[in-house]
């Protein structure tokens, strides 16, 4: 797929499914802005696409805090104008029983999950109603649609943000606005290898593919999403589990 001369910006793309979107992006000739809040990680990131030529830059950005939110969109609207493409695939949050959440672990779950991709969105929307064309791809999961024990409050985030993209996509396509999401069942990111061996085992035998999905696959479902051939396509869910989650 083609996506020269675009503008393409991605959250949590320093790591896993973020990072091969990135990458994937700029293969396909996109200017690539890697917003994270892992720098150490985002100029690895930087100087990994240098070696191949992408154009790939680094933004430092904490989606828990709407400060570090506004002034990080600011800056990368001051740089460029004009964006074609958000990817909000940033994503947090631990296993424990929801009894066990403190108040901190639970805002902090919402905010990176779903209050910031909705503040980012809202910062970076005018200038895609400006130009009457835009594509917004948001990562939640399948724990969104189906529910995950011991993520309680993400799977709530998640779900958040399944309506908040039916929602938007109402709401912009008289811009020409295409607004989508993909649900990733359990994929191999640095985020799944700190679960328990014991619950990765568990996924495994679930999975009717048994394995994990490779984060280059969920990338491919967003690229899909971000490029011109779903210029007819909006509000719409796309579940890649490996079949874990027919119906939900």
């Amino acid at each position: 797929m083609n996506l020269s001369d675009k503008v393409a910006i991605v959250t949590g793309g320093a790591s896993g499914i973020g990072k091969a979107t990135v990458m994937e992006f700029a293969r396909c000739g996109a200017t690539v802005i890697c917003a994270d809040v892992d720098e150490r990680k985002g100029a690895e990131v930087k100087n990994e696409a240098r070696q191949t030529n992408f154009a790939v830059e680094f933004v430092a950005i904490d989606l828990a805090d709407q400060v570090s939110i506004r002034s990080s969109a600011a800056a990368m609207l001051a740089k460029h104008p004009r964006i074609d493409i958000l990817v909000n695939a940033a994503g947090w949050s631990d296993i424990q029983p929801f009894i066990d959440n403190s108040p901190d672990y639970i805002d902090r779950v919402i905010a990176v999950n779903l209050g910031g991709p909705v503040h980012l969105t809202q910062a970076l929307l005018p200038p895609m109603i400006a130009a009457g064309k835009g594509k917004i791809v948001n990562v939640s999961s399948d724990a969104g649609r189906v529910g995950s024990g011991g993520e309680t409050v993400y799977a709530a985030a998640k779900g958040g943000t399944i309506a908040f993209t039916k929602s938007l996509a109402r709401e912009v396509a008289r811009h020409a606005i295409n607004v989508n999401c993909v649900c990733p069942g359990p994929t191999d990111t640095p985020m799944l290898a700190t679960r328990p061996e014991k619950l990765r085992e568990a996924f495994i035998k679930s999975i009717p593919f048994r394995r994990f999905a490779k984060p280059q696959e969920i990338a491919d479902a967003i690229l899909f999403f971000a490029s011109s051939r779903s210029d007819y396509v909006t509000g719409q869910i796309l579940s890649i589990s490996g079949g874990l989650t027919f119906a939900g």
